[in-house]
This record gives C-alpha cells, structure tokens and sequence, in this order.
C-alpha cells in the first residue's frame, strides 16, 4: 500500500459508509473451499445436500462467506492505515449464501478514539456486513480496530511478542 494516500484514524469519520462492488459466488469455488476447510456434508456434498439439509442445496460456509467478504472489504478498506483488528463481535450469518449469489461488502464506522495506551493509535469499532442481490444480511460483525494516526512516532504500528496494546 502507499502510505502517502492512506486513509488514517483522523480521517475516518463516525457513522461513514462504504459499499464494494458486487462478486458473483462461483459453485465450484465454493465447493472446492468447502472440500478443503469445512466439509460438512450440506457445504461440500451437492446432491446429499438436496438429499438432507434444510437449506435444499450446497451452500456455502459461512468461513468461506468471511473469506468472499474479506476480499470486497479491501477494494472499499484498502487504503486504510490498518495495524491490526483485535475483536470480532455479534458474528451472524442470518441468510444463507449460495452458488450464483451476488454478494457485496458495506463497512459503516460505529466509533472512534484516539488509543489511551499507545501515542500514534487510534481504536476504530466497525459493523461489516455482506449483502445479497436482494441486500439481504449473509454475514455481520462488529469488529474492533487499530488505525494509524497520521501523527503516529516512528515504529507506530509495530508491537512486541505479538501482543496489541489499545
């Protein structure tokens, strides 16, 4: 990333809304991911999923659903002066993804506050979420983040023995 047209904690503002483009999910993607991560039978196993699942259908897991989300996140977070996310919270998958779904990703800033431990950072509360082609929910959090203050001391995003100080 170029630091010098990054978005930093003083430029985010609370109550801040962004939408992604749209990804349409791809059924043999899904069922590779599943195959691979989380083989339940009603996300890897299209026809005993038909057979059996209340869903009618392989869907997709919801790691796999995190993983489509992580990905939009970034065209629309991407230039955010991130050290790193420290929490996720209210994690729900409230509607089922499915092969040919079109999904996007809405980030929208909950709060904001400069860090009370560490000089140059500022702690961000997010609510992300993945809308379907009907902006139906498929995945929500809450999530806690550090950001860069753009008058962060040098070393400012680095922390020690991998522990995160807010």
């Amino acid at each position: 990333m170029n630091i010098a047209c990054a978005r930093y904690y003083e430029d985010l503002v609370v109550g801040e809304s962004r939408i992604s483009g749209p990804v349409v999910v791809e059924p043999a993607e899904m069922l590779a991911f599943a195959r691979m991560y989380d083989p339940q039978y009603f996300h890897a196993d299209p026809e005993e999923a038909t057979r059996r699942s209340i869903f009618g259908e392989a869907v997709a897991s919801g790691i796999y659903t995190m993983a489509l989300w992580r990905r939009l996140d970034h065209t629309i977070s991407g230039d955010i002066a991130w050290i790193c996310g420290v929490a996720w919270e209210e994690v729900r998958w409230p509607v089922a993804v499915r092969a040919g779904d079109s999904l996007r990703a809405r980030t929208e800033v909950l709060s904001k506050r400069e860090s009370a431990t560490q000089a140059g950072r500022g702690v961000v509360e997010c609510r992300y979420a993945l809308l379907n082609q009907r902006d139906e929910v498929a995945f929500t959090c809450r999530s806690v983040n550090l950001i860069e203050c753009r008058t962060a001391p040098p070393g400012r995003g680095q922390t020690t023995e991998g522990t995160h100080r807010m």
